[in-house]
């Protein structure tokens, strides 16, 4: 419910000729929420009124958009409005080219807006309407307009120097103005086609007065050199996370890619999947390669998040990371071909302990992997928050052998356990089982067996499992009979589905 505060500032901006009159004498303590009320409401003209002379020096999404006192709705929580993020931008820009202005004319204000903060801003790569506005998107719009920025600071500023030498004297010259700069705190996602425009505004960042500062990359199929280029470009203590990802890299790639990561002094999370990583059968050069490999993960000393997710790693995870300068907390080795001495070593490493997400989806988990499986469960259950095992061929009898170990993991909130070849009781025994794990609040499951219109092969693979037929009509009464249970035992918080979509709103970070 909102409060009457956010009510009356909802009333006062949609009136926009009557808030651009009285901007000068509002408290700069209701700018917060009027903004809150302009960027819910959608109220563009107001909204760039209230950025071009915002009274503080930073303006952040993540604070203003939270749930708060006067409004319950979180608006960090849902896809950002493409028109609002535009106009924030907008507004910020022409902020800065009014300063230049005064600049020009030597009527130089005391700098207000310092930092536009734009992390947090949700993005889950899917459902992205026509008003909303993906990471991809403001990427462009924010190098764009950074672009635009320079090129006018670059007028101005030939501009301004005629102007200070005189008329009569190139000996006149009077001091620069003090520079005006407003520095974006942004996450970047980048490919072939954004990448000439990124790379433009990366390469004036240091002298332009819209500067971005990034803290989480992604970039998918880039060629090596141009990957290097952005990574250079990047404030070395701002970056997060790195997220490189269908790059095609192999361990040659990496190995070029790599030693430009450490001067990254506070990278947390590594994600290199489908990188196209092989080491079942590696030539003596390409030995070589996998120990540099090693050697440069281990010069990363805050790292807590690895993903190598589709790479084949069989037999070779104690080399990779076992010597870690510290434990992580994430680890994610989907589809990676793993063997019992590489789950024997994570078992026993110094990063079990400590695990917080864990994914092994599409790894055989049915056969020689399934009891050092159960051991690394065992030894990870105190930490674990979120665990994968998609795809990995477990059957009720495997899950059965795993229940014990599972209900030990008293803290874990999340389990994906979609495309194994379950039956009807398989789930309701694991639903009726891990009911006590009251923090479990997410579980992604797989369509049962019994619930398909063809008799599958068995045992079946994930490729039968999801290209086959489901009788709606038998799922929907197991679906029906799950959420029974979950109502008899009082568990209506937990959400059991087999929406693949909320998975992919998951984060480390957000653990």
């Amino acid at each position: 419910m909102h409060s009457l505060v956010f009510l009356c500032a909802q009333k006062v901006v949609s009136h926009h000729s009557t808030v651009r009159g009285a901007l000068e004498f509002i408290p700069k303590e209701l700018y917060p929420v009027l903004f809150k009320a302009a960027f819910m409401d959608k109220r563009t003209l107001v909204l760039q009124d209230l950025v071009q002379t915002w009274p503080f020096p930073v303006l952040s999404f993540q604070k203003l958009l939270r749930k708060c006192q006067h409004c319950d709705r979180a608006l960090l929580q849902e896809k950002p409005n493409k028109l609002c993020v535009q106009t924030v931008i907008l507004g910020v820009v022409a902020y800065l080219n009014e300063a230049l202005e005064d600049q020009l004319h030597s009527q130089s204000k005391r700098q207000r807006l310092q930092v536009l903060d734009m992390t947090g801003l949700q993005d889950d790569g899917i459902d992205q309407g026509p008003e909303s506005m993906s990471l991809w998107s403001r990427t462009v719009t924010l190098a764009k307009a950074c672009i635009d920025v320079s090129k006018h600071q670059s007028k101005c500023t030939k501009r301004t120097s005629k102007r200070r030498k005189g008329p009569y004297s190139s000996s006149v010259a009077l001091p620069p103005p003090r520079p005006v700069s407003v520095e974006v705190h942004v996450d970047l996602f980048v490919n072939s086609t954004s990448y000439g425009v990124l790379k433009d505004a990366l390469q004036n960042n240091a002298n332009s007065m819209l500067r971005l500062k990034c803290r989480d990359f992604r970039a998918e199929e880039l060629p090596i050199a141009s990957t290097v280029g952005l990574l250079e470009f990047l404030d070395p203590t701002a970056v997060r996370q790195v997220d490189l990802r269908f790059n095609n890299l192999g361990l040659s790639g990496l190995r070029v890619i790599l030693p430009h990561m450490a001067k990254f002094t506070n990278l947390v999370s590594l994600k290199l999947p489908y990188s196209n990583i092989d080491v079942r059968r590696l030539s003596a050069g390409m030995e070589g390669s996998l120990h540099y490999f090693a050697t440069q993960l281990s010069r990363l000393s805050c790292l807590k998040e690895l993903n190598l997710g589709s790479s084949r790693l069989s037999g070779k995870l104690r080399q990779l990371l076992g010597n870690l300068q510290g434990p992580l907390e994430s680890l994610e080795l989907a589809f990676c071909y793993l063997l019992p001495n590489d789950l024997a070593y994570l078992t026993q490493s110094l990063h079990t302990p400590t695990l917080k997400k864990l994914d092994l989806s599409g790894n055989n988990l049915s056969d020689s992997l399934l009891q050092p499986f159960q051991h690394l469960l065992e030894e990870a259950s105190s930490s674990l928050l979120h665990l994968d095992i998609m795809e990995c061929r477990l059957m009720d009898i495997h899950l059965e052998s795993l229940l014990a170990a599972l209900c030990r993991c008293s803290q874990l909130r999340y389990l994906g356990v979609f495309g194994n070849p379950l039956s009807t009781r398989g789930l309701k025994n694991l639903l009726q089982r891990t009911m006590g794990l009251l923090y479990l609040q997410l579980v992604i499951y797989p369509y049962p067996v019994d619930c398909y219109s063809e008799t599958l092969p068995w045992p079946p693979t994930s490729s039968n499992l999801l290209n086959g037929s489901v009788d709606e009509e038998k799922f929907s009464r197991v679906s029906a009979e799950l959420q029974q249970m979950l109502l008899t035992a009082s568990r209506t918080d937990a959400i059991w589905t087999t929406n693949l979509c909320r998975h992919n709103t998951l984060d480390y970070f957000n653990l």
